[in-house]
């Protein structure tokens, strides 16, 4: 049964700041690809999702912690689980893992609110509630979001 979703991410140059780290906002960018491939993993196709059945993941809440840096060139793992599947919101957890050594670099979560195009707050089609209420990881392994 799956329980999270893992993805490579290789740290491009125009990702660093001067030193060579990472800047901060691309996080943010690495957890949507990791959201993004866990609904890709469960059969769903999120673009798909907006045109068939008018709902869209909104955003609602981001929380990112900083443990070590990310550097360039560097394949890391980001590790996608969902902590809460309800009506109308997801949380998204997120672990951010160097391939090299398997340090956890960053920890983080996401929450959505499920809406309609013209941004109006829905309940979840039932085949995409069911499907994330099955993937629900109470405590995900290392993350505290």
């Amino acid at each position: 049964m799956l329980t999270h979703h893992d993805v490579t991410i290789r740290v491009r140059y125009a990702e660093t700041d001067q030193m060579g780290v990472v800047y901060h906002s691309n996080y943010l960018i690495w957890f949507e690809v990791g959201r993004v491939e866990l609904m890709r993993a469960l059969g769903f196709d999120y673009k798909l999702m907006e045109i068939e059945d008018d709902t869209f993941i909104v955003v609602a809440d981001v929380h990112c912690r900083y443990h070590h840096p990310a550097r360039y060139d560097e394949l890391l793992t980001v590790r996608t689980s969902i902590l809460e599947a309800k009506n109308r919101t997801l949380k998204f957890a997120y672990e951010l893992l160097r391939q090299s050594d398997n340090k956890l670099l960053a920890t983080g979560h996401t929450i959505h609110v499920a809406c309609n195009r013209a941004g109006h707050v829905k309940h979840f089609p039932d085949k995409y509630k069911q499907a994330f209420l099955k993937l629900v990881v109470p405590h995900a392994s290392r993350s505290h979001a």
